[in-house]
């Protein structure tokens, strides 16, 4: 596995890390009423934290000037505390038909990658979270889809998880850098995830899609790129992970990690790669197939959660990951 920065440190930001030893914790009751099927997934309209709808133009406009510069700056890098006990059998999502990938699509024509290491298609997401009003930071990647608006990233960078809230003030702004958002902030317009997310806070289940609204009339993926889907893949990848860990550059800066993935137990469905991200990395891109000339790859699990030993982990990517994409994917 090998392990690269993609920029020299530069300076201090707040960061958060993700917990050493992974343990739950629970969040104020939902009051929605999802399916308690696990699998199955709930979508919601993206709000302000003033708790307005982000329902049209002016309210996108509205929230890319409340993330200024400085609030960018401040945001802190999301922390998670997973669980590492199983009750008792497999969860989380589940493959019963054949490995496949859905198409990539490349960025504009006139898109000049600055870096080998360093892609488009991957970027850094803000929200602000309802239980403490907190400005926070994860990461994300853009996702091929009929919509050509689609983001995905982590359940808990949209949900807050255990029968919470969802997130507010939600925003991607795709290769971030040192401040510069070099295509702009796109504002969410809608979210979705799943109820084992939303309702158990199961990292089985740590997944999560937003459909974005255009920005200046110019689709999230025709800007960018935007990576295929790859399911029901064994769990032994060659991958490149992508994403914006504070414990790195302040989490001003992409990192990437590369090696091949592996089963985390028995009992335990998910994947896992050691490339010791910490808080802020939450939703980044696990790509297989990644081309270095394009940018591009398949996204075969996000960031997830981090244990004492570096170890990052991600849900795995199944039949329910798979459909949840063709549920979201025409939203525009």
């Amino acid at each position: 596995m090998r392990l690269r920065r993609t920029f020299l440190s530069l300076s201090a930001a707040a960061v958060v890390l993700l917990a050493g030893l992974e343990t739950a914790s629970a969040q104020s009751p939902s009051s929605g009423q999802p399916s308690p099927d696990p699998g199955a997934t709930v979508t919601a309209t993206a709000r302000l934290d003033t708790g307005a709808r982000i329902n049209s133009a002016d309210t996108a406009e509205e929230l890319e000037r409340y993330w200024t510069p400085e609030r960018m700056r401040n945001a802190i890098p999301v922390s998670v505390e997973g669980t590492a006990q199983r009750a008792g059998g497999v969860t989380g999502d589940t493959s019963e038909g054949p490995a496949r990938s859905t198409p990539s699509a490349p960025p504009r024509k006139d898109m000049v990658r600055t870096t080998i290491t360093e892609t488009a298609v991957a970027g850094k997401v803000f929200f602000t979270k309802p239980s403490d009003g907190k400005d926070y930071v994860c990461s994300a990647s853009a996702l091929n889809s009929s919509s050509k608006q689609m983001a995905i990233t982590a359940g808990h960078c949209v949900h807050e998880g255990n029968g919470g809230d969802w997130m507010r003030n939600w925003a991607y702004v795709p290769r971030y850098r040192d401040g510069n958002r070099p295509f702009g902030t796109f504002a969410a317009k809608q979210y979705r995830a799943f109820n084992g997310w939303i309702n158990d806070g199961s990292f089985d289940w740590d997944v999560a899609m937003v459909t974005t609204w255009p920005l200046n009339s110019r689709k999230l993926v025709n800007v960018t790129g935007g990576n295929g889907l790859s399911y029901n893949y064994s769990r032994e990848q060659a991958v490149t992970v992508n994403g914006y860990p504070g414990d790195r550059d302040n989490g001003q800066r992409q990192w990437y990690c590369q090696g091949t993935t592996q089963r985390v137990g028995v009992l335990d469905g998910r994947i896992q790669l050691r490339c010791d991200f910490g808080g802020g990395s939450s939703g980044g891109p696990w790509m297989r197939q990644f081309d270095e000339s394009s940018g591009l790859g398949y996204t075969n699990g996000v960031t997830s959660t981090i244990n004492s030993e570096g170890w990052n982990r991600s849900s795995y990517f199944g039949d329910s990951v798979k459909q949840m994409f063709d549920d979201q994917g025409g939203a525009t």
